[in-house]
């Protein structure tokens, strides 16, 4: 009887989330050791399931980094990092491409489609959704000193690009069909050439284009740690400013924590970061009062 009212108590939590965000735009950015671990993967998908059958409108956008390191090993190719984005010259973009779009991306479609659900599996190439430029990294973005005397120096990396637009309509076209749209960090220049993006950063734009409800990305930590290893359950902008000035926030949360500043910037609701290593961390995130995670929203 106990275990019955419990359940009882949770689903009566969930009911005002699900009427709030009833027919509102979700993007999840998913990454990580959550699409590593079999359990995880199976967890997050009905995770999806659940979200869209409740009548929310997810959107994944995927990363992929370790499959791609596992494919590059094989073929004898070495790979390297600049400011976190892995070097990408044309060899090395084939395999990105064929892993993020031809094998990662599948994989998500047929573990959501397996257990109900109605995925449709897609780059930015195609329909033109993502539209990009290639990255050009200066000396001054890691940390070396400039002037007039002393200009900051290009860094070729490759075919690592930026999002220069989002076609929306592919998507929302989707989502007016109940499809549910995975997406790999895949754009497409001027010229038809292709271009490696960070995930993270494609999932910001595709909020910003869509004016999503929520931006969720799921991580291997926690979410913000304060200097007494505690979890932040929810910080506004200036906060989440100050901390990074004050070096409160460092290392690679810095670019998530920027990532979420964009997007509420550009007419996103809320952000999320949270850990996909908990079980069902997206479900106890959006249908909890309490979340799994930090919340940063606008002041």
């Amino acid at each position: 009887m106990n275990k019955g009212l419990d359940r009882a108590r949770i689903l009566i939590e969930a009911l005002p989330y699900i009427r709030a965000f009833n027919n509102k735009i979700m993007v999840i950015k998913y990454g990580g050791h959550a699409m590593v671990d079999s359990n995880l993967k199976r967890d997050f998908a009905l995770d999806i399931i659940l979200m869209k059958y409740v009548g929310l409108n997810p959107v994944i956008v995927h990363g992929g980094g370790p499959q791609i390191g596992e494919y590059l090993n094989k073929m004898s190719i070495k790979s390297s990092f600049i400011d976190g984005h892995r070097v990408t010259d044309e060899a090395t973009m084939d395999i990105v491409e064929m892993v993020l779009a031809g094998k990662v991306n599948k994989e998500i479609v047929a573990t959501i489609n397996q257990n109900g659900g109605q995925a449709v599996g897609l780059s930015g190439k195609d329909g033109q959704l993502i539209t990009a430029k290639k990255l050009r990294l200066t000396s001054n973005t890691n940390g070396k000193v400039t002037s007039a005397d002393n200009p900051p120096e290009i860094i070729d990396i490759g075919m690592v690009g930026e999002v220069v637009s989002v076609n929306s309509r592919v998507l929302r076209s989707l989502m007016d069909n109940q499809f549910i749209p995975v997406i790999a960090p895949v754009g497409v220049g001027k010229r038809n050439e292709t271009y490696n993006i960070n995930a993270d950063l494609v999932a910001g734009h595709i909020a910003s284009s869509l004016k999503a409800q929520k931006l969720i990305l799921l991580t291997d930590v926690e979410g913000v740690i304060d200097k007494q290893n505690n979890l932040i359950a929810s910080l506004t902008v200036e906060e989440a400013k100050n901390m990074i000035i004050n070096a409160d926030i460092t290392g690679g949360m810095i670019p998530k924590i920027q990532c979420c500043l964009d997007a509420l910037g550009n007419g996103v609701e809320k952000t999320h970061i949270i850990n996909g290593t908990k079980e069902h961390a997206l479900l106890l995130e959006i249908f909890t009062d309490e979340g799994v995670g930090t919340e940063i929203v606008s002041d």
